[in-house]
């Protein structure tokens, strides 16, 4: 007898414990849904009106001279094997003359700088800097290392670069891209072109839900942003900045005075310098575009690159975007006067509070089996569900199947029918990831709190996808 009551005691508890969960997961999820939906109707709205379609290029633009001189930086630390088949594909897809790719490198990492040099042959238009402090230091670093020998090779030569790009070091580039970053930079201070993650056979679960992410972002999200006259974020890649802006953001860093300052435009002790780049050319006065453009074959100008393919790399490489865009991105970069700038940034900072409401909705999912099966054994009763949650829950999942449409559509449009599919099924894996990077980020948020710097925790890189692409022509 007292089992069956310390039984029925349990479940009771049980019991409670699911409503204020269903609870919690609902609320917010209806918030994260209204969030996402507002974002979605902006998107169609410019669908309807023609403003959210994709632009064309004439044939030829790729070899068209550049109205002014381009310095594309590269950050690399311990990228000995795919450092110089980066090089080789840039050089070999860029044939302007007035292109020089700066080279970011350590003196403790010889593998690097061979590999880079050796790349480079003899072609004028690659510049290797070796930065004399041992690595890793910050990518911030390394670029403002970069950007110091820059500002030398101004003063020495007597000219000015008009734009700086910025690139990784595994990244695959579109032959037209500088050209496009070039023109469209008469009309802008910043231009952020698509990032398109390339699929890995071998990881068809971790590395592919990258490509539903970034194809749902740089597709719909970023557009709907551009449109709004919104704060653009830089992705780090395919990324071009005039040279005014930068150097303009340099000193609203606190540049010394002086022809070669030690700081630069790239915040060291920071995460995600790339994306507080981006927002800050808004804020000092310049415009931003994003554009999503395709050449005369129908193929989408826009960065190709490996993303992580295994679950660990991943949740480390997120639990970063989320420790620099949420925690850093909220210490460093405040909040706007604007309110479309004011959603944004609640959008680009949700990741924590996601990775929460992600747990919970899992942690209902066994408490709701655990129930399942007390009700199985004979072990009955139940709390009562209020009008107010039965709707928030009729909403959960109708905006369920409206995200798993959104998802599907937009990875089939770029990837195929068979991969729209498994973008849906890959959800969890995304959730999943999710969860772990925002506890991730959590702790490694609080150790920086208590005085402990920050490290650049980048992805190992062991293949380029220029292999994968070996047989087809870059589109």
């Amino acid at each position: 007898m007292q089992a069956a009551q310390g039984l029925e005691y349990a479940v009771a508890c049980l019991q409670t414990a699911e409503r204020e969960l269903l609870l919690f997961v609902a609320f917010w999820f209806v918030i994260g849904a209204l969030d996402d939906i507002g974002v979605d109707v902006c998107w169609l709205w410019l669908r309807a009106t023609g403003r959210g379609r994709d632009t064309r290029i004439s044939r030829g633009i790729a070899e068209a001279p550049l109205e002014g001189r381009a310095a594309v930086l590269i950050a690399a630390w311990r990228e000995s094997a795919v450092i110089g088949h980066t090089i080789a594909h840039a050089l070999g897809a860029w044939r302007q003359q007035g292109l020089v790719l700066y080279l970011g490198c350590y003196c403790n990492d010889p593998e690097t700088i061979a590999a880079a040099m050796e790349a480079a042959g003899d072609d004028p238009r690659v510049r290797v800097v070796v930065n004399e402090r041992p690595g890793p230091t910050t990518k911030a670093d390394c670029l403002n290392q970069v950007y110091a020998a820059l500002c030398r090779d101004e003063q020495h030569y007597g000219w000015r670069y008009r734009s700086i790009v910025l690139h990784d070091s595994e990244d695959m580039v579109h032959a037209a891209e500088l050209a496009v970053i070039d023109g469209a930079l008469g009309q802008a201070e910043f231009v952020q072109l698509p990032v398109r993650p390339e699929l890995q056979p071998a990881s068809p679960w971790v590395a592919a839900h990258y490509a539903d992410e970034f194809t749902e972002s740089h597709a719909k999200s970023l557009v709907v942003r551009d449109a709004l006259g919104a704060g653009l974020p830089a992705a780090g890649v395919g990324c071009g900045f005039s040279r005014e802006i930068i150097a303009r953001i340099a000193v609203r860093r606190g540049q010394a005075a002086g022809p070669f300052p030690a700081a630069g435009p790239f915040a060291a002790d920071c995460l995600t310098e790339d994306y507080e780049l981006g927002l800050l050319v808004q804020r000092e006065g310049g415009r931003s575009r994003f554009l999503r453009v395709r050449d005369d074959e129908g193929g989408l100008v826009a960065t190709r690159a490996y993303f992580p393919a295994r679950l660990e790399d991943s949740i480390r490489q997120k639990s970063r975007w989320i420790h620099g865009i949420a925690f850093q991105g909220w210490d460093r970069l405040g909040w706007d006067r604007r309110l479309v700038d004011s959603w944004m940034a609640l959008r680009d900072r949700r990741g924590p509070l996601t990775a929460i409401v992600l747990a919970c909705g899992y942690v209902l999912v066994v408490v709701e089996g655990v129930l399942g099966l007390a009700a199985l054994s004979g072990v009955h009763g139940g709390v009562p569900v209020s009008p107010i949650l039965q709707w928030m829950l009729r909403a959960c999942a109708v905006a369920f199947v409206w995200r798993c449409v959104f998802r599907f559509l937009f990875t089939a449009r770029e990837y195929g029918f068979v991969e729209g599919v498994s973008a849906v099924m890959r959800i969890p894996v995304a959730n999943f990831i999710a969860i772990f990077a925002g506890r991730r980020a959590l702790v490694s948020y609080v150790r920086s709190l208590r005085g402990a710097g920050v490290i650049w925790e980048k992805t190992e890189h062991h293949e380029h996808p220029v292999f994968a692409s070996a047989g087809a022509a870059l589109r």
